[in-house]
């Protein structure tokens, strides 16, 4: 199996950074995409961005400029660097990731438990 362990979350006042972070362990051979989504209170979850192996990122419309997702393939980590935080970024954070596992020619893909930010006005 693979689990996905989120850390990073948090209050913070508005203006203010945090870092997420998000660690793949498991039956791991690759992992292709690797991404965050957020929830808030009474919406659907939305992508935040995601970044595939090459490196390569799509970013939701709303925090282009604010938030930097970077990984470390060697470590099956992901991280979400989100700076000048609104009060509309408050959220629950969910890592995804579409991981191949040993064994398989097909990739499955994964979420963490989520983690909650709260930015205060």
């Amino acid at each position: 199996q693979v689990q996905l362990v989120e850390s990073g979350g948090g209050l913070v006042q508005a203006g203010g950074s945090l870092r997420l972070s998000c660690a793949a362990s498991g039956s791991i051979f690759s992992i292709n995409t690797m991404g965050w989504y957020r929830q808030a209170p009474g919406k659907q979850r939305e992508l935040v961005v995601v970044i595939t192996s090459g490196g390569s990122t799509n970013y939701a419309h709303s925090v282009k400029g604010r938030f930097t997702i970077s990984r470390d393939n060697a470590k099956n980590t992901v991280y979400l660097q989100m700076n000048s935080l609104k009060p509309e970024d408050t959220a629950v954070y969910y890592c995804n990731a579409d991981v191949t596992r040993m064994g398989w020619t097909a990739s499955f893909n994964y979420w963490g438990q989520g983690t909650q930010v709260t930015v205060s006005s």
